[in-house]
């Protein structure tokens, strides 16, 4: 596919800073593995390559194991994530396909047991956050590949 539009040449444009601006607020109330993993997923569910590459990259450099980027399409089907990760994938899953899951009840409750409601919000940020960047990115289509990690500390 050939790039549409260069989004980084509108940086300066109030609603590409306040599109980071949330994402960066977002990201210092969840835990970055998990945040890593609530990107890929959104981004493999949306089909957007870009974010597909630029999040398996970042979720590498600081430290996700390959086994569990490769198995997270099939994180039902894998031992690879913990209770509360799957809790997160499955609510990260039904707020991405809002128009066809209207995010039901027992999602919600289940969700509910692992994350507190200030979790809870941050967490459907971090949703909201990766697919407005998703449907950005899949409009726009920057050149998939060319993305390289910035250097992050690597967590246990």
């Amino acid at each position: 596919m050939n790039p549409r539009l260069d989004i980084s040449k509108h940086l300066s444009s109030a609603p590409v800073r306040a599109l980071f601006n949330l994402s960066a607020e977002t990201q210092k109330r969840i835990d970055p593995a998990l945040f890593h993993l609530i990107e890929i997923r959104a981004s493999q569910i949306n089909g957007c390559a870009y974010c597909i590459d630029m999040h398996t990259k970042d979720a590498r450099a600081a430290g996700e194991t390959e086994q569990r980027i490769y198995a997270l399409d099939a994180w039902r089907e894998t031992p690879f994530f913990t209770e509360r990760e799957r809790a997160a994938l499955e609510w990260t899953e039904a707020v991405t396909r809002v128009a066809d899951t209207h995010v039901p009840d027992e999602i919600y409750e289940s969700v509910s047991k692992h994350f507190n409601e200030e979790e809870l919000v941050a967490l459907t940020f971090a949703v909201v956050v990766i697919n407005s960047w998703n449907r950005l990115s899949i409009s726009f289509r920057p050149e998939v590949g060319s993305y390289q990690p910035k250097a992050v500390a690597v967590h246990a």
